[in-house]
């Protein structure tokens, strides 16, 4: 006679949390190694893992390829370096220089520093930030080197003088000095439970 073992509730409700977080963890580590690839390799050029297609919550495509940025939970150290490096020159080529020379280094060597929320700059009151935020629900599909991601996103929008916005804000000066003053950071949050990836980790 065959029988079937029953799970716990609390037994599952653990192994389904175990999962969700080796998804995170395994998502943030390949970020962190695109990224390294990127600044190392590519003079920072962002790479196609790292602009996910942006969709809407039925699948139907907005963006090809989106330029995100992921954040330290701690990002107080970094925004403050990269913000002296744009402060201190109206040299472009000097502040592209300074900054990529910082993310070639550490920066992106301890993905468990990171947090799993990610970010973008739009510029504010464009269709697109306001389509996703009166939404509130997104995918972003990922995929480079045989390996993709599509995680379901809650979508929100961030206060200028949040940590994770001026992160996004002086990041993406580094590479556009001359950025406009009135942006908008949109942050996208993965539902792990409702995401996965291919191949699993």
């Amino acid at each position: 006679m065959i029988t079937s073992e029953v799970v716990p509730v609390t037994q599952s409700v653990q192994l389904n949390g175990q999962a969700e977080s080796k998804l995170k963890h395994h998502f943030l580590g390949w970020q962190c190694r695109l990224r390294q690839i990127a600044m190392r390799k590519d003079g920072g050029r962002p790479s196609s893992g790292m602009r996910p297609r942006l969709l809407s919550e039925q699948g139907h495509e907005l963006v090809a390829g989106l330029s995100i940025v992921i954040v330290p939970e701690d990002s107080q150290e970094s925004t403050e370096f990269f913000r002296f490096q744009v402060q201190k020159t109206h040299d472009p080529r000097q502040v592209y220089e300074k900054g990529l020379t910082y993310l070639q280094s550490t920066h992106f060597q301890k993905a468990k520093s990171f947090s799993d929320r990610m970010t973008a700059l739009f510029s504010r009151g464009a269709e697109l930030p306001m389509a996703l935020l009166d939404s509130g629900q997104c995918i972003l599909e990922f995929a480079q080197f045989s390996q993709s991601y599509r995680l379901v996103c809650s979508v929100s929008e961030l206060s200028s003088d949040h940590d994770h916005a001026q992160a996004t804000i002086w990041h993406n000066r580094l590479f556009n000095p001359n950025l406009p003053a009135d942006v908008q950071v949109i942050a996208f949050q993965p539902d792990w439970e409702a995401s996965d990836a291919d191949p699993s980790p």
